[in-house]
C-alpha cells in the first residue's frame, strides 16, 4: 500500500470522542484549506458509524466556511430519524466553534427493485493512457507549473485523464471530461471503506471542468475558486482501488457560480454513483 493512502485511511478512522460525536484530523502537507473531499468523507464515515444495517444511498452538503488544515475537525452527528427502510442523519463538522460544512445523508436496507442505467462513455481504458509520471516525462515541458506539482506529489487517488490536451493548452473548449481514478493501493474489502475513498476522490475535478469552458486551470492565480455544496448518490457495489471511469460535464456557469455533475463508472461499464456540484468561480476583484 503506498504511504499516501496509507495516511489517508488512518485520517478516516476518525476519534470517537463522546456518543455522536467524533474528531477528525487533516494530512500536514502544506494545504492552506482542507480538501473538501475529505470533509466529506470524514463526515459520511460519522454519520455512517451512528447506522446499523444500513447503507447510505445518498448525501448533500453544504461548504460553509474553509477548513483549517491545522486544527482538528469536530464532527457532532444528529439521529434525525430511524424507519423500518431508512435512516436520515444529519453531520455538522466544527471547527474554531463554528460549522465549516453540514451533510445530510440517508441510508437504506438493502433490496431489490427496477434497473436501469446509462451506459458508460466509449473512452480508452486507463492501461492505454500514461501514467502521472509518464505524463509529466513526455509533457512536463508544456504542462503549467502549478499542475505538475499536483501530478508530481504522492496522493492517495492516481488520476488518468482520458483527454491529455486539458492539461497542456490553455484554450476555451467543451465543458467537459473524463478521467479514471482509483486509490494508489490496495484498500481493506470493507465497503464502507471504499465508499468513504469514492466520496473523497468524488470532489476531485469537478469545478475544473466547468473552466475548460473558459480556457482556465483551477489553479490560475486570477480567478477564486471554491466548492459550494455536493450531493452523491450511491447506486451499486464498486471497489474504490480499482479504476472507476469519472465522466463529467457542466451545463452551466452565470452569477459567478458554476454546476458540474458527474457519472463514475466501474471499469466493466456499471454506473455505480452520481455527483453534482456548484461552486463559486470568479476574477480576483477583491472581494470574499
Amino acid at each position: 500500500m503506498s504511504h499516501a493512502i496509507g495516511d489517508l485511511l488512518t485520517i478516516l478512522d476518525l476519534e470517537k470522542i463522546e456518543e455522536n460525536i467524533f474528531r477528525g484530523r487533516s494530512p500536514q502537507v502544506g494545504w492552506q484549506r482542507v480538501f473538501g473531499g475529505l470533509v466529506i468523507a470524514q463526515a459520511l464515515v460519522a454519520a455512517a458509524r451512528t447506522v446499523e444495517g444500513r447503507s447510505p444511498h445518498s448525501l448533500h452538503g453544504y461548504f460553509l466556511l474553509p477548513g483549517d488544515p491545522s486544527a482538528p475537525v469536530i464532527y457532532e452527528v444528529d439521529r434525525l430519524r430511524d424507519g423500518k427502510s431508512f435512516a436520515t442523519r444529519r453531520c455538522d463538522a466544527i471547527q474554531h466553534g463554528r460549522a465549516i460544512f453540514s451533510l445530510s445523508a440517508s441510508f437504506q436496507i438493502e433490496e431489490p427493485g427496477f434497473e436501469h442505467a446509462d451506459a458508460m462513455p466509449d473512452v480508452p481504458l486507463p492501461e492505454t493512457l500514461p501514467s502521472e509520471a509518464e505524463m509529466l516525462e513526455r509533457f512536463g515541458d508544456l504542462i503549467p507549473e502549478q499542475i505538475r506539482r499536483w501530478f508530481a506529489q504522492a496522493r492517495p487517488i492516481e488520476a488518468r485523464p482520458v483527454d491529455l490536451s486539458r492539461y497542456v493548452k490553455k484554450a476555451p473548449g467543451d465543458a467537459q471530461q473524463s478521467v479514471w481514478l482509483r486509490a494508489s493501493g490496495p484498500l481493506p474489502d470493507d465497503p464502507s471503506i471504499h465508499r468513504a475513498v469514492l466520496a473523497y476522490l468524488s470532489d476531485m475535478t469537478l469545478l475544473d471542468t466547468a473552466l475548460i469552458a473558459h480556457g482556465h486551470f483551477i489553479f490560475d492565480k486570477d480567478i477564486q475558486v471554491a466548492s459550494l455544496d455536493h450531493a452523491l448518490w450511491f447506486h451499486r457495489p464498486f471497489r474504490a482501488d480499482e479504476w472507476l471511469l469519472y465522466a463529467q460535464d457542466s451545463p452551466n456557469s452565470c452569477g459567478a457560480r458554476a454546476l458540474t455533475r458527474g457519472l463514475l463508472f466501474s471499469r466493466d461499464g456499471r454506473l455505480v454513483a452520481s455527483v453534482m456540484q456548484e461552486g463559486l468561480i470568479r476574477p480576483r476583484t477583491g472581494l470574499i
